[in-house]
């Protein structure tokens, strides 16, 4: 008898814990944010209004003593880490909680992508609120101070990509202690300035402060949410690796009716090149790129069927008769891809005339999947050029150099690269994420095995030896890394309330 009342008395008080970790601040937090909803949007405003492209340090470091003045004003330790003078900083932030077993290290970056794409609705950073697309009229100011709508958008560089992570954590933060909940972990915070110049400095910056960054969770808060608009979590990103080529054609432009059929035209020569590293159905042709990639496990196929068909739905909206690769969006991201982000060669509009152009550019980057190595990327695929007759260089080639050689190639690999990093959404911590979202939103969570995109955090998984669970706010319309950036004003607020979650509901 005494044994059962024992176990009874066990079961009661496992019960209760279980209850007590199962309680999310969800409703609270949102109280606090409808009460505060223009002071939110204008704190993101001034947040978005400063330049930060990544390539401008004095910019960069603007954001950076500026957000560690908000994290400093709320009772953070903020320190600017550099991995040497002159190179731009990764801003970390610290708030240890009385009674927290466990430490959760929360990424994202504030600089941002180049903003000189032609068609920008608004300045790149002059944050404008609009309507829903495809009207996305701008929205009267005094209309806006009366009521946000939560499908109005705020365009600028950095909306979503990725300044709206910096900004629901504080906001959620600010949420917590006016409601008075304790966070449950121990808050570390690593705001990276290089990311979108491929984070050539990050992996140096991780490893001078390994001590300082110690945790027991990696959260990645970069990326957009799932295509059906449902929240999601995801196991880690592909790696990157990317480099531009020039090809050489005759030392001045030529007739093309006179030589088009006698010299070599660099517009053709890049077709070519093109065509010989991928086919039109995304298939790489470089020789074994394949053979190190990690195949699919049961549980990451278990999950790709369990992702919500949103393919059918992603056509019409933009307007494609086809896919290329996979039926299932979702299962590319588990293998490499070659993608040619820009290619030139002469003139066009009303610059265009009958010539041959004397060189022609390309630039392309390969999101590598787990198991590949950036430095084997590069070697096979300069390897494989050379079969197909091509004279790698690094610097612009003389005359003689050119007429030496029937192809040459000029070859710049991009200075940041990055290893696709994976963790399985099976462990203690992913679970863990994926309950206090799940609590939060509602509904069991999408648990995506990887993003497509790519990041340096391989470099932060690998040195720390922590698990890592990326969760994103941004819509994925978001128009990341192009013209009209933009962020819906509801995933701001939903955002809000996810990361209140983390915050405060999370226990493993």
């Amino acid at each position: 008898m005494r044994r059962l009342v024992m176990a009874a008395v066990a079961v009661a008080l496992l019960a209760g814990s279980v209850q007590a970790n199962t309680v999310s601040p969800r409703d609270k937090v949102r109280a606090w944010r409808q009460a505060h909803e223009q002071q939110i949007y204008a704190d993101f405003t001034k947040l978005l209004a400063m330049p930060n492209v990544a390539s401008k340090l004095a910019d960069v470091d603007a954001n950076a003593a500026y957000i560690q003045g908000l994290l400093e004003a709320r009772g953070f330790t903020t320190r600017l880490l550099r991995a040497a003078p002159g190179t731009p900083g990764s801003i970390f932030a610290e708030l240890k909680v009385p009674g927290a077993k466990r430490t959760v290290l929360f990424y994202a970056h504030y600089d941002g992508q180049p903003i000189n794409q032609q068609g920008w609705l608004n300045p790149p950073f002059q944050p404008t609120l609009r309507t829903a697309p495809p009207a996305t009229a701008p929205v009267d100011p005094a209309t806006a101070a009366t009521k946000l709508d939560p499908d109005w958008r705020i365009y600028a560089r950095g909306a979503g990509d990725d300044k709206a992570s910096i900004q629901v954590l504080i906001s959620a933060f600010d949420a917590l202690k006016a409601q008075g909940i304790k966070p449950s972990v121990n808050i570390k915070l690593l705001y990276e300035g290089e990311e979108e110049a491929g984070s050539p400095h990050f992996g140096a910056i991780i490893g001078q402060n390994r001590d300082l960054l110690r945790t027991d969770l990696l959260i990645m808060g970069d990326g957009p949410m799932h295509q059906s608009g449902k929240q999601q979590i995801n196991g880690g990103n592909r790696g990157i690796i990317g480099f531009s080529a020039t090809v050489y054609g005759p030392a001045k432009p030529l007739h093309d009716g006179h030589y088009g059929s006698w010299a070599p035209s660099p517009t053709v020569m890049l077709a070519d090149l093109v065509m010989s590293l991928r086919d039109e159905q995304g298939h790489i042709l470089i020789p074994g790129i394949y053979d190190d990639v990690t195949p699919i496990s049961a549980a990451d196929r278990a999950a790709l069927d369990a992702l919500p068909p949103v393919e059918g739905d992603l056509k019409q909206a933009l307007a494609l008769g086809r896919n290329i690769g996979p039926a299932r969006l979702a299962e590319g991201y588990l293998a490499p891809t070659l993608n040619v982000r820009a290619i030139h060669a002469g003139d066009e509009g009303p610059s265009a005339a009958n010539a041959i152009a004397t060189d022609g550019t390309l630039s392309v980057d390969i999101r590598m999947a787990p198991g590949e190595d950036p430095k084997l990327v590069q070697r096979i695929t300069e390897d494989y050029l050379a079969t197909k007759g091509w004279t790698i260089v690094r610097d612009a080639p003389d005359a003689a150099i050119r007429m030496a050689h029937p192809k040459v190639l000029r070859l710049v690999w991009d200075p940041g690269s990055s290893a696709a990093t994976k963790t399985p959404l099976d462990t203690p911590s992913a679970v863990a994420v994926a309950g206090s979202v799940g609590r939060t939103v509602g509904y069991p969570v999408i648990k995506l095995p990887l993003m497509g995109g790519s990041s340096s955090i391989d470099e932060a998984v690998n040195q720390l030896k922590a698990p890592m669970v990326g969760i994103s706010v941004a819509n994925y319309d978001d128009n990341q890394h192009a013209r009209n950036e933009n962020l819906r004003i509801g995933n701001l607020w939903d955002g809000i309330e996810v990361y209140a979650g983390l915050l405060a509901d999370l226990d493993w």
